[in-house]
Parts: C-alpha cells; sequence; structure tokens
C-alpha cells in the first residue's frame, strides 16, 4: 500500500487504527490530553478540504478586516496545528503559549479530538469538500508535502485514498464523524462549494457564529481578501517558503475550483468510486455538490 512507503523518509503509524505521522503517535498522550479553554476557537477539517482558506476568514473577522494585521504572521504561526509534532517544537507547544483567546487548527477525526474540547464546549467551525475534489487535492498536495508519505501514481493513490489509508484515516468517516457531532455540540459545519458559490453569504455565516457584526463593505473586503487569487499572492497564506513544502512539483494552493476531480479521474474510477460512495454515505444526511 503506498501510504507505507518511505520514499520521503516519512514515518506513519496509527491511533487506534486512523493512519497519523510517527511523531504524532509517539506525542499522543500529549495531543489526547491537551487542555482547551472555553473561548478556544478551533477550525476543523480533512486535510485539503479549505482549511486555510477558512483560517484566512476567520482571521480577517475577528480584526475586523485589517488586512495589515492579518498579514502579521505566516497563517501557521497564527492558529497552532494542534497534533504537528516537528523537530524544535510542536503545535501543542505553540497552542500552550498563546495568549487567550486562541483560534486553533485541526485535522484530527472526531473520535481522536481531545476531551476538553468537548467539556469546554469550545466553539468549532467544520469545513468540509466533495471527496472527489478532496481526494485530487490531497494527491497533489502529498507530492509536494515532504512531511506526509509519497502518494505514488494517482492510480496507486486512489485505491489507498478509497481504503481510507491515508493520513488522518478516511474521508467518509471524518465528514460523517462530525456531521453527526453538530447535532450536539457548537459546531458550524461549511461546505466548500457553497464558499465557491457564494462567498459573501458564507463569510457573514462565519461573522454570526463568532458573534460579530461587521457592515457590508468589510465583508465586502474580507470577500475580496480571501478570494484564490489573492490568497495565492499572499505569501502569509501560500506557505512559500516553507521547507518542507516543494512548489515546484506542485504548487500549495493550485486551483481552488469545484470539480477538477473530472480532468484527473478516470470513467472506471468515477463509475467504482460512485458505488463506493453511495454505500458509504447510506447512513448519513450529508450530502455534496460534485459541480457547480
Amino acid at each position: 500500500i503506498p501510504i507505507i512507503s518511505d520514499i520521503k523518509s516519512v514515518e506513519v503509524s496509527q491511533v487506534d487504527g486512523v493512519f497519523l505521522e510517527k511523531n504524532m503517535c509517539n506525542n499522543w498522550d500529549k495531543i489526547w490530553n491537551f487542555q482547551a479553554k472555553p473561548d478556544d476557537l478551533l477550525i476543523a477539517s480533512y486535510p485539503k478540504a479549505g482549511t486555510t482558506w477558512t483560517q484566512e476568514i476567520v482571521d480577517l473577522i475577528q480584526n475586523n478586516g485589517d488586512i495589515e494585521n492579518s498579514r502579521r504572521a505566516p497563517i501557521h504561526l497564527r492558529h497552532p496545528f494542534l497534533e504537528w509534532v516537528r523537530v524544535v517544537n510542536s503545535g501543542i507547544d505553540e497552542a500552550n503559549a498563546m495568549p487567550s483567546p486562541r483560534t486553533l487548527k485541526t485535522h484530527l477525526p472526531i473520535q481522536l479530538l481531545p476531551p476538553s474540547f468537548w467539556e469546554k464546549k469550545c466553539k468549532i467551525i467544520y469545513v468540509a469538500r466533495n471527496a472527489k475534489d478532496n481526494m485530487v487535492s490531497y494527491y497533489y498536495f502529498q507530492t509536494m508535502n515532504k512531511g506526509l508519505p509519497d502518494p505514488g501514481s494517482w492510480d496507486e493513490y486512489f485505491e489507498t485514498f478509497m481504503s481510507g489509508k491515508v493520513m488522518w484515516g478516511s474521508w467518509f468517516d471524518h465528514v460523517k464523524g462530525w456531521w453527526k457531532k453538530k447535532d450536539s455540540h457548537p459546531i458550524l459545519y461549511l461546505f466548500y462549494e457553497e464558499m465557491m458559490k457564494d462567498p459573501k453569504r458564507e463569510i457573514r455565516k462565519v461573522m454570526e457564529f463568532l458573534g460579530k457584526n461587521l457592515k457590508e463593505e468589510v465583508l465586502d473586503k474580507i470577500v475580496n481578501n480571501t478570494s484564490f487569487a489573492v490568497m495565492k499572492n499572499n505569501p502569509m497564506t501560500n506557505y512559500i517558503n516553507d521547507i518542507e513544502m516543494n512548489h515546484s512539483l506542485s504548487p500549495f494552493m493550485r486551483k481552488g475550483v469545484v470539480g477538477d476531480w473530472k480532468n484527473q479521474f478516470t470513467e472506471d474510477q468515477n463509475k467504482r468510486f460512485n458505488e463506493d460512495y453511495e454505500k458509504h454515505m447510506a447512513d448519513t444526511s450529508l450530502s455534496f455538490f460534485e459541480e457547480l
């Protein structure tokens, strides 16, 4: 299975059946016992579902549309990545050193989220993206990110993704788990496709969820500054200088569209995926747009 490939020297292990980078697994007690605070905001998603986009929207709303302030630091320093473990420090260390109110980021599936987030009833924004586009984006991300396993060929990766043996686990389990949890916890569940279709409406939802009331012109400014073109040219959101990412292989911000899967999936893959998808999604009210 390509996930175990060691071409990039990325070691993978498991926590409760979910594949995670080995350093995360080795530090699992520290991650699991992280102490959230009641005023923490958590941005959660499956990898490559619109996380950075949502982070920038949130940051601009929190800063009342102040563009300069939102460019004070790269996005990964503004919002510690909870479970990420680096050589020097970890997301947990960064979060613990950060004054409140904190905004944090995670890709953890619902069952692996540190329980203190539920106990403290922290607000959580979850963003989901249709499975096919998500798979394509994740594939290209794994080709360029030195911190993730080598994905192998597209055909190999297709099988790996379908089996759920990718980092952070099965897409199906992830989106369904968080969808179910929103009935019992303050979770704003966003869809990448809806954000593409009507960004102002979705940004307004985030604003209201955060208890803010911004003027229309400020919202328009946020819409403009969180467009794909602007964010791609913003070094504070596009990880240009990140040593873990090789933009020559594939840019971190690649296309930012809905329906790109059509350029990648073969007819046979699409047929197989649709059959598998129906089985996995039979037990949920959750539905997605695969094109706009």
